[in-house]
């Protein structure tokens, strides 16, 4: 999302405030974020990164250059930064400028790289090159300023490859991915457990962790074995390297993706990740304009996969960039809507919403699914006055929350004191919903009673009618 430099001018304010508060005009300013994090050593080059504003405490950050190889030198753990212990925005490293390639330095240029942010930019949009060349025992501070993903939500840098790549959307969960190879040539790429991953890479809005299989390898038949170096392993994957291939691995197992593809949007656009029980949509929006026409607005420009999860999105087109818009997704004007005030935004970045029957949510890009809507188990209890010989419960209204008609039968019955009662016990979100009491399809049933699932409820119904107790 594009905001204010917030950070930088927070800094200016604090400045300010030292001044004024703390230090006379001979003294030095030192801020906490300015302060050495950890220990020199005299055998290293010790660089603390002040990560950009936006960046989260658990962000796994490297560093690249031409002194490692630039984009070669991407995922791999000796050019991760550790996080400092004692702050919240200062990430380090040392560097050893033996290991350095090619007899470049540090003053060949050097950036900083998020895993899922993408590499350091500056304030002007230009991919950042610092060219602080410190020496052995020394620390050095580098302000970073912005990553990637503040100015674009795609995918990230061109990488060039070491011949074809094993391209992996890792759901394992491990802590480290290893791939074992044997077959036309054993150990293929290292002995057990393997090669670790040669990088990440964002390909369609998707982040893979991939594995360059190298050029001399071209054409060899091999077994992957794909493992987390500590005893768990996969089923063997069969793989020829003769091209790319894109594989889903999971605790379970091994599975071939079709290849992703790089969607070209108008403008900024709205994703949805339609987890409701609608399948007709249309997005209307007011506010600066009626952007996309009257009610109930646009259809959907399409579908596309990102990380893993299917979104349905509306392209927000160019000509509405800067606009302040209130959307409101809808099942295309059959009596569902979601809207809220947090559903307002300034169309300047890709918007991301998860909805479902009875509510929403605005996520992120890099939303991994997992219903994180409270979801609580109350009851429904009735004194059946109906004189039916069988009674079922239908609803309809967010959803279908009973399924089809004629419904459910009930749960039980319980006493309460001293009466029976028959009930339904159910989980739900909070769904607005319209029950209909019926004879289990017979042709009999009461009126619409409308409730919200959020409570429990005692009711007495009979064949003419639904009451609260």
């Amino acid at each position: 999302m594009k905001t204010r430099n917030i950070y930088s001018l927070m800094v200016v304010l604090l400045a300010a405030l030292s001044v004024m508060t703390s230090c006379s005009k001979d003294e030095d300013i030192i801020f906490d974020h300015e302060r050495q994090q950890f220990e020199t050593r005299a055998d290293r080059i010790l660089l603390e990164f002040i990560a950009p504003f936006g960046t989260s405490v658990d962000e796994e950050i490297y560093i690249m250059g031409a002194f490692n190889g630039d984009s070669a030198s991407m995922g791999k753990e000796e050019w991760k930064l550790m996080k400092a212990p004692g702050s919240d925005i200062k990430w380090g490293i040392y560097l050893d400028p033996a290991t350095f390639v090619n007899g470049k330095t540090l003053a060949d240029g050097f950036r900083f790289y998020s895993a899922t942010q993408g590499t350091e930019f500056t304030v002007k949009g230009e991919m950042a090159n610092h060219t602080d060349n410190p020496g052995l025992g020394t620390f050095t501070n580098v302000w970073g300023e912005r990553w990637e993903s503040y100015y674009w939500s795609g995918d990230g840098p061109e990488i060039e490859h070491d011949g074809y790549v094993v391209y992996v959307l890792d759901e394992t969960g491990w802590a480290n991915l290893y791939l074992y190879m044997w077959g036309d040539v054993n150990d293929l790429n290292g002995g057990w457990p393997g090669m670790a991953p040669t990088g990440k890479q964002k390909i369609g809005g998707t982040e893979y962790t991939y594995f360059d299989m190298g050029a001399a390898n071209e054409k060899l038949n091999e077994n992957l074995i794909f493992n987390n170096g500590e005893g768990t392993q996969l089923a063997d994957f069969a793989y020829t390297i003769d091209h790319d291939v894109y594989l889903r691995v999971t605790t379970s197992g091994v599975e071939e993706m079709s290849e992703p593809v790089t969607v070209e949007h108008d403008g900024y656009a709205l994703f949805v990740l339609n987890e409701s029980s609608q399948t007709d949509l249309a997005l209307y929006a007011w506010g600066d304009a009626e952007a996309f026409g009257g009610w109930p607005g646009m259809l959907p420009t399409g579908t596309q996969t990102i990380n893993g999860l299917e979104y349905t999105y509306f392209d927000l087109g160019e000509t509405n960039t800067g606009l302040n818009l209130h959307l409101i997704p809808n099942n295309n004007n059959n009596g569902v809507q979601w809207e809220g005030d947090d559903l307002f935004f300034t169309i300047d970045h890709d918007i991301y919403v998860r909805i479902f029957d009875g509510g929403y949510e605005v996520i992120s890009k890099d939303y991994q699914g997992g219903d994180s809507t409270p979801s609580e188990t109350h009851y429904i209890f009735i004194e059946d006055k109906t004189g039916w010989d069988a009674i079922t419960l239908y609803a309809w209204g967010d959803k279908e929350f009973f399924g089809g008609w004629p419904g459910v039968a009930p749960t039980g019955t319980s006493t309460v004191d001293g009466l029976t009662y028959t009930y339904w016990e159910f989980t739900s979100a909070g769904e607005s919903e319209h029950l209909i009491f019926n004879n289990n399809g017979g042709g009999e049933q009461a009126p619409d009673f409308d409730v919200v699932l959020n409570k429990d409820y005692y009711l007495i119904v009979t064949a003419d009618g639904v009451t609260l107790k």
